[in-house]
């Protein structure tokens, strides 16, 4: 068996080290994607565009929970690293690698479901009577107060139907 000299061990620890932060700088940067189901909220290609404004009344409103339509990954595979990084603190030899293997599948699951916990916002599903007799629903997030009975405007063209109080 070859044994492995301090010097060694310090450049792999460096190097998990180095990696580690690696990650998590992509992790951070993903996690600040903003996407937002919210009505008073544009992306630069939606601003300064014609839109069709209907109105009507409020019917109903039901909570709702949006989530994000897919993961980016990177929950897992940050928790997957720093998991790894501390389960291979663990034991030395075979220990270490068990540790490391352990740890790397454990924070890959809870990375993720953090991740998907992050991914999630309270909206609105609102059930609108326009005033030309047609229904309309829509989901968004509660971020502004709608009520039955309320008089609204849905605002739609190039993107998404927003509704909006009157």
């Amino acid at each position: 068996m070859q044994s492995i000299s301090p010097w060694q061990s310090g450049v792999r620890a460096s190097r998990l080290i180095a990696l580690t932060a690696v990650l998590g700088t992509i992790a951070l940067v993903a996690g600040c994607a903003n996407h937002s189901a919210s009505s008073s909220v544009y992306t630069y290609g939606q601003a300064q565009r014609e839109q069709i404004v209907r109105t009507g009344t409020v019917e109903a409103v039901r909570p709702v929970t949006i989530q994000t339509d897919e993961s980016s990954g990177m929950g897992g595979l940050a928790g997957g690293a720093m998991g790894g990084v501390a389960g291979s603190a663990i034991g030395g030899g075979r220990g270490s690698i068990l540790g490391a293997i352990g740890g790397t599948v454990l924070g890959a699951l809870a990375g993720n479901a953090v991740e998907n916990r992050m991914g999630k916002s309270q909206g609105l599903e609102i059930t609108v009577k326009l005033d030309n007799g047609e229904t309309r629903v829509i989901a968004q997030e509660a971020d502004v107060p709608i009520s039955v009975g309320q008089r609204v405007r849905l605002i739609s063209g190039n993107g998404p139907t927003r509704v909006a109080p009157l």
